[in-house]
């Protein structure tokens, strides 16, 4: 089952629940208020070994808007 992102209308409270798929889109109570909270759209991180150039986890750039080590930008 996946992890789904809700905010509610009423106090803003951002949570997190695990729901199954078909359920996803449903309204839920929010833990806080208890106002009906909706889903809303999550931000994730997807990386391969060969794109590990992120602070944390080594390797890459040293530019922070490409993958070189120089760019016209920086």
């Amino acid at each position: 089952m996946p992890i789904y992102e809700y905010v509610c209308s009423d106090c803003k409270q951002k949570f997190e629940l695990l729901k199954p798929m078909s359920q996803a889109g449903e309204g839920v109570p929010c833990p806080r208020c208890g106002g009906k909270a909706g889903r809303v759209l999550s931000r994730f991180c997807s990386c391969s070994d060969d794109s590990l150039d992120f602070p944390g986890y080594g390797g890459g750039s040293s530019c922070g808007s490409c993958s070189t080590d120089s760019c016209s930008s920086c």
